[in-house]
């Protein structure tokens, strides 16, 4: 490998690691913590009377769907024989947090009697500035047209009178059934679609008979609904009400779907009460719809067995003991590699060091990407990731030695070591790197977070091993000083003391 090849290598890699690390400290942003070390609530549900596995999995689907809007980052949900465990990290308000992973919902059919901006989009929008004279501005606020906010209001038949003004500053409202409500698209962030809809149409409770996802050639995945006797009729008007027009499937407060009232939907009498919802649908995303709409809310009814307020000063002592043991170990690490490998023991060090920061920054972005958290399960995944690290070097190492006592030099040696070693590193990586996924997706709970630290520190150790490692050691076989130092030189830590450069 040619000198400047492997100064590039190092200076993208310093410069990528460290500076990123940098930038993430400078940004005032941190991992974003788990229950165990943050605090929060559990909360344990366990189902009432008869009930079937797949109705009891549809179950944690809607509890997850409930806690992801509630801002939770990173809940975990899981299922413990039949009981329904939910950890809440962060979470402040108790009874709310309790309310909202148990309550039976009510999936409702309401017509959309016009859209509105994102929470994002009107802040965007909100003002809008215009010159009127030199030096001075006017701020207006931009309103829907006259027409679509009288018509939207009118055809609520609500008596309370809205202005022009008031109507699409709403945000949104409480999911009454018999008033208008504004409600957002799913996910239910700021950045979602909102719908004005009118009052509850029917419901899912004695209206839908069952519903499931169908493939239909030209149309792709569809949701087909049978419908009861009463609920056919209910929809029929409904839909004709809607002609070529949208009606909200709404369920915790965020419309699932939207669909449009299409020709051939506007009477199901033909159709022997039976509705057909398309769109540009995948086969999960249609079957999850087909799911919401047969079960309507929870599909069983649940009690509350056990809830608990974590507090965050255990977690907090557990992770400050765990850190103060991780320490200790790349210490004691560190002395022995300095002992044993002198000059290469620092290559290690500044290895651990870029490990390190890697982590750092990739979990603390994860976090604020996707609410990755790290928990004590995750540090004891990193730490003992750190013996799959210095085990390259040894490796590495050793492979370095054998060559140099058989009389070849360090210069020389380097990049034939590397080769050799490398598939050495790579096989023991992968064994370590297959383990963790297997754990991660049989696992359940805190294992999995062991098992994704474990398996993310792995895949770092490769690429520091490959853009680092071997580079360093490299260039610095190049200098005959650093390798023939008395008592500290590349050559004493191979224990080659006459070996030459």
């Amino acid at each position: 490998m040619s000198v400047r090849r492997n100064i590039w290598f190092l200076v993208i890699t310093f410069v990528l690691v460290v500076g990123t690390f940098v930038y993430t400290i400078q940004s005032d942003k941190s991992p974003v913590l788990g229950l165990d070390l943050q605090g929060g609530t559990s909360v344990v549900l366990s189902p009432v009377g008869k009930f079937k596995n797949d109705t009891l999995d549809v179950a944690i689907d809607i509890i997850r769907n409930r806690v992801d809007t509630f801002g939770t980052l990173e809940p975990e949900i899981t299922r413990q024989g039949s009981d329904i465990v939910i950890d809440l990290p962060g979470v402040k308000d108790r009874d709310k947090a309790i309310a909202l992973v148990g309550k039976t919902a009510e999936l409702r059919f309401r017509p959309v009697l016009t859209t509105l901006p994102s929470e994002v989009q009107q802040a965007k929008d909100a003002t809008t500035t215009t010159t009127t004279t030199p030096g001075a501005t006017a701020t207006t606020t931009p309103q829907p047209s006259e027409a679509e906010a009288r018509a939207a209001i009118a055809s609520c038949n609500d008596a309370v009178v809205q202005t022009l003004t008031s109507f699409p500053t709403t945000t949104r409202d409480a999911d009454s059934r018999d008033a208008c409500v504004v409600l957002p698209d799913k996910p239910g962030t700021k950045a979602s679609a909102r719908y004005y809809l009118g009052k509850a149409a029917l419901t899912g409770k004695g209206t839908v008979d069952t519903a499931k996802a169908e493939f239909v050639s030209g149309q792709g995945w569809t949701v087909k609904m049978d419908l009861t006797s009463s609920g056919s009729s209910k929809w029929d008007a409904l839909a004709q009400q809607q002609f070529h027009k949208q009606v909200a499937i709404v369920l915790d407060g965020l419309v699932q779907s939207a669909p449009t009232i299409q020709p051939n939907d506007a009477s199901f009498t033909s159709f022997g009460g039976t509705a057909v919802i398309s769109g540009n649908f995948s086969q999960g995303g249609a079957d999850d719809l087909a799911k919401l709409i047969r079960f309507g809310a929870l599909p069983v009814t649940l009690k509350q067995v056990n809830v608990e307020n974590v507090s965050p000063t255990l977690g907090s002592d557990q992770l400050h003991a765990g850190i103060l043991a991780g320490i200790i170990g790349l210490a004691l690490v560190a002395i022995y590699m300095l002992v044993f490998y002198r000059l290469l023991g620092l290559v290690v060090i500044a290895g651990l060091l870029l490990a390190g920061m890697a982590i750092y920054t990739l979990v603390t972005f994860l976090g604020q990407q996707i609410s990755l958290t790290l928990t004590l399960a995750g540090v004891t995944g990193i730490i003992v990731s750190v013996g799959v690290t210095v085990d390259s070097y040894i490796v590495y190492y050793e492979r370095l030695k054998d060559d140099v006592r058989a009389g070849a030099s360090v210069r020389s040696s380097v990049d034939r070591a590397f080769h050799k070693s490398f598939r050495t590193i790579l096989a023991a990586d992968l064994v370590s790197l297959i383990g963790a996924v297997v754990l991660y997706v049989l696992a359940i709970g805190s294992v999995r977070g062991f098992a994704f630290y474990l398996g993310l520190s792995t895949i770092l150790d490769l690429l520091i091993a490959y853009f680092f490692m071997h580079p360093l050691v490299s260039i610095m076989a190049r200098n005959p000083r650093l390798v023939t130092m008395p008592g500290v030189g590349i050559a004493a830590g191979l224990d080659a003391r006459e070996a030459t450069a």
